[in-house]
């Protein structure tokens, strides 16, 4: 009994909200749970929200993000309006309370409006 109750309590802690989109449920498992070096976060959303999204991987990868720690520091950030920057700890954070998934349609692999592309130099 207490197998299958541990079971479901995993589940419903690591499933994806309604209309949560990637990156925000990526973020959200990584505070939770940390990065495990792989794109275990990002390749389970694929699965439960965008299966048909067979490139996700590859897109991530491309911007940097081979792991899902990485997708935030190498590709994308939390646009302007939604962080501020904290002088004592020399740090962008969330806006308090935190802002919630702007939300993407079913089936979009797509980031929410909460986040933006983070500019590479050219080289």
């Amino acid at each position: 009994m207490l197998e299958r109750e541990l079971t479901v309590l995993a589940f419903e802690l690591t499933t994806p909200r309604p209309a949560e989109c990637v990156f925000c449920y990526v973020d959200r498992m990584l505070e939770e749970f940390g990065c495990d070096n792989t794109l275990r976060w990002a390749a389970q959303w694929r699965g439960m929200r965008a299966p048909r999204a067979t490139a996700l991987e590859a897109r991530l990868a491309q911007r940097g993000g081979y792991c899902d720690c990485e997708i935030f520091l190498n590709g994308w950030a939390p646009s302007a309006g939604a962080v501020v920057y904290d002088e004592e700890s020399d740090e962008w954070r969330w806006r308090a309370p935190r802002p919630s998934c702007c939300g993407v349609r079913r089936g979009s692999s797509q980031p929410c409006a909460l986040w933006m592309p983070l500019r590479r130099p050219r080289w």
